[in-house]
C-alpha cells in the first residue's frame, strides 16, 4: 500500500502509532488536521536541527494512510528535488536526536508515540547526588570501625572474665577450703591446713611412754 503512494522510495517511509487515550486518559485530545500540521512541523524542525544545510519545509513532510486509531506513514522529501525522498537513515538519525522534543510537543513518551522502524531513545542515566566512590568508601569505613569496636568489646569482656576467675581462685586459697570427703560412710572433718590437727589417741600414747 505504501509503495503505491511512494512507488520509488517506500523504503524511506516510516510508520507512526500514537496512543493518546492511553497516555492522557480523560485529558486526551482529538487527532485532527492541526495535530498533523504540528507533527509535520516537528519533523521539519528535526531535519533542520540534524543538518545545518537542510532547508526542509513543512510541505516536504508527507503523510498517508492516516487511521482513526491514530497511525500513519510519512516520508520526507528533498527540498531541492521535491520528487526525491530523503534517505531513511538521515530521517532516523534526525528523529532520534530530537525524540524528546517531539514527544513533549504531543505530551507523549516513547511508549505512546512510536516510530516503528526507529528504536526508542534511552534516557540518560541518572547520576546519584553522592559520588559512587564516596558511597563505597563510607561502607568500607563503617565495616572497619565496626570491626575495631567488636575487637575492643571482646577484649574487655575476656579481661573481665579472667579477673573474675583469678579473684575466685585467690578467695579459695585464703579460706583454705578443702572438699569434705566421706570414708566408710563417716564424714571426715575439714582439715585446717595452716594450723594442723592433733589426734587425741596418739597424743595419749605419747604421754604414757614419756612418763616411763
Amino acid at each position: 500500500m505504501i509503495s503505491s503512494i511512494f512507488p520509488k522510495d517506500a523504503q524511506n517511509a516510516f510508520k507512526v502509532r500514537l496512543s493518546i487515550k492511553t497516555a492522557l486518559g480523560d485529558n486526551a485530545y482529538a487527532w485532527d488536521a492541526n495535530e498533523e500540521y504540528l507533527f509535520k512541523a516537528m519533523v521539519a524542525f528535526a531535519m533542520r536541527r540534524y543538518s545545518s544545510k537542510s532547508t526542509t519545509q513543512i510541505s516536504n513532510v508527507l503523510l498517508c494512510n492516516v487511521t482513526d486509531r491514530v497511525s500513519f506513514w510519512f516520508v520526507v522529501t528533498d527540498s531541492s528535488k521535491n520528487v526525491t525522498t530523503v534517505p531513511g537513515s538521515e530521517v532516523e538519525e534526525a528523529i532520534r536526536m530530537n525524540r524528546n522534543r517531539i514527544n513533549s510537543a504531543f505530551l507523549l513518551s516513547d511508549k505512546t508515540l512510536q516510530f516503528l522502524k526507529i528504536t526508542s531513545t534511552l534516557s540518560p542515566p541518572v547520576e546519584p547526588s553522592t559520588p559512587v566512590w564516596l558511597i563505597v568508601f563510607g561502607v568500607v569505613l563503617c565495616l572497619i570501625v565496626a570491626g575495631i569496636v567488636f575487637l575492643i568489646v571482646a577484649g574487655i569482656q575476656q579481661r573481665k572474665k579472667k579477673n573474675k576467675e583469678s579473684t575466685e581462685r585467690e578467695n579459695l586459697e585464703e579460706k583454705g577450703e578443702v572438699t569434705l570427703t566421706v570414708e566408710n560412710g563417716i564424714p571426715c572433718e575439714t582439715l585446717d591446713l595452716k594450723a594442723g590437727h592433733v589426734n587425741g589417741v596418739f597424743a595419749a600414747d605419747d604421754e604414757r611412754f614419756t612418763s616411763l
